[in-house]
């Protein structure tokens, strides 16, 4: 049975992902990313489902920083539409709730139902942990707002679901492994992301990024994030559509490389197919 390290709390969104990505699969909560990292670093579990974004809170702090240095490759991507319930102990009425634990990110995506119920929120250091202590305090009083999965583990009743704000709150997630996938280059679908420092020359990042226009790359994602605090360094992380090996593609690597003074492909992988049906349903929008 395959083991997946991820971080917060069992029931956590994390934990979720890890269950629909890989059904059977064991789950193991660590307290950080950087220890899910070592988990799977030294051979504790097997893989890692680390998140790099939502559409709504954007950049997950501290995951770009860490991911050159992880050790780890990117063997795949998944996407988990994240549908908060309210929980609350057996018995309970939504008219008896006078308190919505919850991880500030999440409360601040329920502000609808604060406002309905009239409800102080209070903040708690992740969703999973709120149902938990909801759970411990056995209020009619208290309430949280957390996944479906995080109901069932600590014995809380759904009084509603999706009571989020803004139904197309969803998270991306990077599956990560100890070594490499090996996909043959003609292979459809790919996604590559890599990390670049550029030069410091005038026009280094316009002249970085040019080979990607001249031979037709779709960069998907880039991304700049302070090095070690300085004002000066850069880091960017972005995302093509390819494999490095494609004719394309490794000459607009070619060009890029011309001008940084790191690089550093953190993996290739199939795109989830998340990716094509969010496409196709904003092509087909009228403008």
């Amino acid at each position: 049975m395959s083991i997946i390290a991820f971080q917060g709390q069992p029931g956590a969104y994390s934990d979720l992902a890890c269950r629909i990505a890989f059904p059977g699969a064991a789950t193991l909560p660590c307290a950080s990313f950087q220890a899910a990292m070592a988990e799977v670093r030294e051979g504790r579990a097997d893989l890692a489902m680390l998140p790099p974004e939502n559409s709504l809170a954007g950049r997950v702090a501290d995951m770009h920083a860490l991911l050159p240095g992880s050790g780890l490759s990117i063997i795949g991507e998944t996407f988990l539409r994240v549908e908060h319930c309210l929980l609350a102990p057996k018995g309970t009425q939504i008219a008896d709730i006078k308190r919505i634990h919850s991880h500030t990110v999440a409360l601040g995506q329920v502000r609808n139902l604060l406002a309905e119920l009239n409800a102080t929120p209070v903040v708690e250091y992740d969703t999973a942990g709120a149902a938990e202590i909801v759970a411990k305090l056995n209020s009619k009083e208290d309430a949280a707002i957390a996944s479906s999965l995080a109901g069932e583990m600590y014995g809380l009743d759904i009084l509603r679901r999706n009571v989020e704000d803004e139904r197309h709150n969803t998270t991306r997630f990077y599956i990560m492994a100890r070594e490499k996938l090996v996909l043959e280059p003609d292979t459809p679908g790919l996604m590559t992301t890599f990390v670049f420092n550029v030069r410091n020359v005038p026009a280094a990042l316009y002249k970085a990024l040019g080979g990607f226009a001249t031979n037709g790359v779709n960069m998907t994602k880039l991304e700049s994030y302070m090095l070690n605090g300085s004002f000066t360094a850069t880091q960017f992380l972005a995302e093509v559509e390819g494999h490095p090996a494609q004719r394309h593609l490794k000459l607009a690597f070619e060009e890029l490389e011309f001008f940084c003074t790191e690089f550093k492909i953190l993996g290739t992988y199939k795109m989830d197919p998340y990716r094509r049906q969010h496409r196709e349903t904003l092509d087909a929008t009228p403008a």
